[in-house]
């Protein structure tokens, strides 16, 4: 068995997935790298996945598929994966030599143990490369470190501290067994991946190392501001997802994972009611009571719980006052959530 999948999404990224590819190689022999060309027609992703497979049989895989977007990316490489462990590396980013010399140390370890570690969680850096700025975001007030645990001693999370996508490795069977599946051709899919699954993690692990580099300043990407009002929608989409997969008052028996996964979802519906009110329209106003009517429907108790807390409290007023605040509330979210 290998230690580790790494499943990489390509889509028209020729021209910087060697960086990511290269950094993963060093982790070892004893990992796979499934790259998923996720349908590019721009450029030579495929032609340059193949090369790389040929050149490193056994370690690499070149899937193609046709463009299912990130989630049916990540899906596709969920399906293939046969390692222990399992991460997803975006191809624009890459993964920090000396921080993953200790990552692979510890999850060797739990090859042969007959209950290995659930959750592996490390530190991420925001690589802002046009500000010459690199940030990192790490768990150390969270998480005991250097030792498994559970739950029930994880500290305190800051509004800032999420677990994301870059931080985190799940153990590949938990993913399977719990039926992970991410949406498709819809982005901000990484905000399931991180949630959906946590009420099955039963132990965790994590290392104080900065482990992932996350660029962050391409115009196209994601969590660009102008691009996040384009795709508003899907926002909603993915919170809608969430809000029915896991409800963290009646689903979810540790009470500090509970509390975590509440403020998640407070954290998106937060987000949701930025941009809609940004938008301005009518359409988005209605958009922004549909949300929020979505989750009352779901669980009246939670919907109360998420509309009063900090983040959801200025950002709902009513009226044009509440409307200017809430886009005042925009600018303390855009810090807190580093979406651009």
């Amino acid at each position: 068995m290998k230690t580790i999948s790494f499943a990489v999404p390509c889509y028209n990224s020729a021209a910087y997935m060697d960086k990511c590819i290269e950094s993963l190689l060093r982790c070892g022999d004893d990992i796979e790298i499934i790259l998923v060309n996720d349908g590019s027609q721009k450029d030579d992703t495929s032609e340059k996945a193949h090369e790389w497979e040929v050149k490193y049989p056994g370690i690499i895989r070149a899937i193609d598929q046709e463009n299912r977007g990130h989630g049916g990316a990540v899906n596709h490489g969920l399906a293939e994966a046969t390692g222990l462990y399992f991460k997803v590396v975006d191809s624009d980013d890459w993964l920090d030599d000396m921080a993953m010399l200790r990552v692979m140390n510890y999850l060797r370890r739990q090859v042969e143990r007959k209950d290995p570690t659930d959750l592996v969680v490390a530190n991420y850096v925001y690589e802002k490369v046009h500000e010459n700025a690199s940030i990192v975001m790490n768990y150390r007030n969270v998480f005991p470190v250097g030792e498994e645990f559970t739950w029930d001693e994880v500290g305190h999370f800051r509004q800032s501290q999420y677990l994301l996508m870059h931080s985190v490795i799940y153990r590949t069977q938990l993913l399977k067994d719990c039926g992970l599946q991410l949406p498709e051709h819809c982005f901000y899919v990484d905000n399931i991946f991180v949630y959906v699954p946590l009420p099955h993690v039963r132990t965790l692990y994590y290392l104080d190392a900065d482990m992932y580099r996350y660029f962050i300043g391409r115009e196209d990407q994601s969590v660009n501001e102008k691009v996040m009002l384009s795709r508003v929608d899907q926002q909603l989409r993915i919170t809608k997802v969430m809000i029915d997969a896991v409800d963290p008052i009646e689903d979810v028996p540790q009470p500090k994972l509970a509390h975590y996964m509440e403020n998640y979802l407070s954290m998106m519906m937060c987000i949701c009611s930025v941009f809609l009110r940004m938008g301005g329209t009518e359409e988005d106003e209605r958009k922004r009571a549909d949300i929020w009517d979505y989750l009352r429907a779901r669980d009246e108790r939670l919907y109360r719980h998420v509309r009063r807390s900090v983040l959801n409290m200025g950002t709902n007023l009513p009226t044009k006052a509440g409307r200017k605040l809430g886009l005042g509330g925009y600018h303390i979210a855009q810090k807190i959530f580093k979406f651009n």
